[in-house]
């Protein structure tokens, strides 16, 4: 076995062990429930791992992580609003001023 991921972040973990099963490769997450012991641990020592059952897939695996996961956010176009003519950052998928969906 071989820790590819920690992250305190218990939401983040699921997903990437989500993410690495949906491409077959096995994994567990250890220290699931060890959050309750930070203080009397450090809390980095609690934080939940995710950990391949199959040490052959590490590369593999961390390839998928960087593809999907460890590269930066990507960035979306700025858009129109075709209602009002507001312009828009791409993350936004709504119109702050009048409220209409970029993918009407």
């Amino acid at each position: 076995m071989k820790k590819i991921y920690t992250s305190p972040d218990r939401l983040m973990v699921f997903h990437i062990k989500n993410l690495l099963e949906s491409y077959n490769i096995d994994c567990i997450i250890k220290n699931e429930f060890l959050a309750s012991a930070a203080g009397e641990l450090p809390p980095n020592e609690c934080w939940p791992e995710i950990w391949l059952n199959d040490e052959q897939k590490y590369d593999k695996a961390l390839e998928i992580l960087e593809k999907n996961i460890l590269t930066d956010e990507v960035t979306l176009p700025t858009w129109v609003c075709t209602r009002c003519g507001e312009k828009l950052e791409g993350q936004f998928t709504a119109c702050w001023r009048c409220g209409e969906s970029r993918y009407r």
